[in-house]
């Protein structure tokens, strides 16, 4: 997958998980980048859990990347408010 479509999932992926974990965003930049960071982790979950990860710009890998999302944003504002 390009850089390009890495930068479009992982902002898409991460506006919606920000929205599903406080419902008011992190901002763009943090958003784009929790939602790479989580499409990397919502790969790495499914393949751990035998599905296939990420494979490219589809509805499939946004809904990895929106998990992976929402997993990554829900451990960084437990270490944050810690």
């Amino acid at each position: 997958m390009s850089i390009l479509a890495w930068i479009i999932l992982g902002g898409v992926a991460g506006f919606i998980g920000s929205k599903l974990v406080n419902k008011s965003g992190e901002g763009l930049l943090l958003d784009i980048i929790l939602g790479i960071v989580g499409a990397v982790i919502g790969g790495f979950l499914f393949n751990r859990f035998g599905a296939s990860g990420v494979t490219g710009l589809n509805l499939y890998s946004l809904l990895v990347a929106v998990i992976g999302s929402v997993v990554f944003l829900v451990i960084y504002h437990a270490i944050r408010r810690a």
